[in-house]
């Protein structure tokens, strides 16, 4: 019997996107929303801005842990229960963060929450893949990315409201329902166990998963300078770590295949993720610091001017998932990436007296550029790949986007501490941000055009 699709889209994968979507609703707006309650936190707990942060550094690197199990736990145990097991394991740390009694208690349950979102975010792509078939894979990319495009938008606008009328618990409370109702939908997601799933190895695992740690540690420290021991000692060290993964890996270890990245599709993929999360990461720290800083907003009036970004992203998503499945991702991904360097120009040559209105418009196109990316940058790696493959490809091109994110962020708070001027500071940094995505355009060269695409 053939598959019921509507308008080419297998109707059973759109059931499976919109689980995913839920899924990874909580985990994303969570990141940004807890990034804007620094100040509070501080104020609340009576603590330094660098002990505060490492609530989010403890996300992180929980997070980083994760990644590299859940390939295996999806192959073992079936992608529906490790979804699954995220969910829960990121309902129970929201819970335990909101009661949480004193800032080292958040801290460690900031932990359990990234081991919760180290499972769901690698999955999102190679759940798809399964669901679909590889059928119209742009599209349904798109429709998964909504939290993605949208998450270090909405998240600055809707933690400044929960901080402006509730207190700081709620940024956690708000997750349970979403959590709940996340659950409730994952039964759509395909039971795929393997009983012939290969022993977990473990000695990869504690090459990768400290390693990514190691060096997203040494990149989160880079704010306050390069050369510095708690910089270059942990990324060393994960530098060290994932070489020697890489090596034990190509010599046939099985807990992750980076040989996959022999394969065009998969390397382009990886590369266009990493400098898409350049490209939005930086300016999601710079954005908001330039209108308080330089502007004298509020966090809340920062936040909602930067509303417009996240409607451009979400008006031009569904529209580039259907250019990546007709006319492929190579030239949707270099227009997404044109775009988005254009339009942070205005920001690099704006001063104290530049209009709001107008910096509205620019905000506005950069995110349609935004927007554009994600569905042709992450259905690529995809695209002619076998099915035992695909967890790989997941983890490979998750760890690249991570990798990217904190690159960008520090990237950008290295660049502002440098300025002689607060303004000046944010100028050089939006021009570092225009550069790194015409980079991200010519890399996106490398991905595959319409005659490879066309077999998804």
């Amino acid at each position: 019997m053939a598959t019921k699709t509507v308008n080419d889209v297998p109707v059973e994968a759109k059931r499976v996107a919109f689980a995913v979507v839920a899924g990874l609703t909580a985990p994303i707006l969570d990141t940004t929303i807890v990034t804007i309650a620094f100040d509070e936190l501080t104020r609340t707990f009576d603590a330094g801005v660098g002990t505060v942060q490492w609530t989010g550094t403890a996300y992180l690197l929980a997070l980083a842990v994760a990644v590299p199990l859940a390939g295996w736990v999806a192959t073992r145990f079936g992608s529906r229960r490790a979804w699954q097991a995220g969910l829960m394991l990121f309902l129970l740390g929201s819970i335990l963060c909101a009661s949480a009694w004193n800032l080292h208690a958040l801290i460690a349950f900031r932990v359990v929450q990234g081991l919760g979102a180290g499972l769901l975010f690698p999955l999102m792509t190679s759940i798809l893949v399964a669901a679909s078939g590889g059928r119209a894979l742009g599209r349904l990319v798109a429709m998964v990315s909504l939290p993605t495009a949208l998450g270090p938008i909405l998240g600055p606008v809707v933690g400044g409201v929960i901080l402006h009328w509730l207190n700081w618990h709620w940024m956690f409370l708000v997750n349970i329902p979403v959590c709940l109702v996340a659950l409730v939908m994952s039964w759509r997601i395909p039971d795929d166990r393997r009983p012939d799933a290969p022993r977990l190895d473990w000695i990869g695992l504690l090459l990768m998963a400290p390693g990514l740690a190691g060096l997203l540690l040494g990149l989160s420290n880079a704010s306050a300078g390069i050369a510095r021991a708690d910089v270059l000692v942990p990324f060393a060290v994960g530098v060290v770590l994932l070489g020697v993964f890489a090596w034990r890996s190509g010599r046939g270890a099985s807990l992750v295949d980076v040989g996959i990245l022999r394969l065009r599709n998969v390397a382009a993929s990886s590369a266009g993720l990493f400098f898409f999360s350049l490209a939005s990461f930086g300016a999601m720290l710079a954005l908001p610091l330039y209108f308080q800083q330089v502007r004298g907003e509020s966090v809340l009036g920062a936040a909602l001017i930067l509303i417009p970004q996240g409607v451009g992203a979400l008006a031009s998503r569904m529209l580039a998932g259907r250019l990546t499945d007709s006319m492929g991702a190579r030239w949707v991904a270099v227009a997404g990436f044109a775009v988005v360097a254009v339009a942070t120009v205005p920001f690099a040559c704006a001063d104290e007296t530049t209009g709001f209105v107008w910096l509205g418009v620019w905000l506005l196109v950069r995110g349609l550029g935004l927007g554009m990316l994600l569905s042709p940058v992450m259905a690529s790696a995809f695209v002619g790949l076998a099915g035992e493959k695909r967890h790989d490809a997941s983890i490979v091109s998750r760890a690249f986007q991570q990798v990217g994110g904190s690159v960008g962020t520090a990237v950008a708070a290295v660049v502002i501490t440098a300025g002689v001027t607060a303004t000046a500071g944010f100028r050089d940094a939006f021009w570092w941000m225009t550069a790194l995505a015409v980079v991200g355009g010519l890399a996106a060269l490398w991905l595959p055009g319409v005659e490879k695409s066309s077999a998804l």
